[in-house]
């Protein structure tokens, strides 16, 4: 293998991520090193992005949000991650509500990839989203709120749709954008200690 090119970061990908990311180029620069020492190959496993994940979230159960995140960044569907799109996986879901983070969340809700939400496919997210909610805190959600079932019923609500109606993701992020609660449905924050 040893050829040289794989382990610096090419200026070609460098300056699209300090576009389309708020990193710096030290930042990038430093979880490029990084990357390489744990992902040799180049390509992040779904296996190796639940430990990543499982890491963020010790208290609670985060493998099947994070095998929906994971199928959300692997726009080439090749079945695994590559630095640019693990960089921006990480820019996407650090903090802030953004167009494109909205329009990121569209992808995770989007499990079949046909371009457009259902209900169940919500309930699906929901449910994920529910086993990274640790125990303890689970018992202080609202009534209308303490199961992953009435979690989607109350984020679709917000959409104005029947049950067996689909949304786009221009009417996603809109109902998203117009609802603080939907925006908080949309994703677990851990309560601040």
């Amino acid at each position: 293998m040893g050829n040289s090119t794989s382990s610096a970061l090419s200026k070609e990908i460098l300056e699209d991520l300090k576009l389309s990311t708020k990193f710096t180029e030290n930042e990038i620069s430093q979880w490029y090193e990084n990357f390489q020492k744990q992902c040799p190959t180049g390509r992040i496993s779904p296996e190796e992005f639940e430990q990543i994940y499982t890491r963020f979230f010790p208290e609670s159960d985060a493998k099947s949000y994070a095998r929906h995140v994971f199928r959300s960044f692997d726009t080439n569907d090749d079945g695994t991650l590559d630095f640019k799109e693990y960089i921006i996986a990480l820019h996407m879901t650090s903090t802030g509500k953004t167009t494109r983070k909205l329009e990121w969340a569209f992808s995770l809700f989007d499990v079949d990839k046909n371009g457009y939400i259902n209900k169940t496919e919500v309930t699906e997210i929901c449910q994920a989203i529910f086993k990274l909610i640790p125990k303890e805190e689970q018992i202080k959600l609202p009534e209308d709120e303490n199961t992953p079932e009435k979690r989607a019923n109350k984020l679709w609500s917000y959409f104005e749709k029947k049950d067996n109606e689909r949304l786009a993701e221009g009417e996603f992020i809109k109902g998203v954008i117009e609802n603080e609660n939907a925006m908080r449905l949309i994703h677990y924050e851990p309560l601040k200690q």
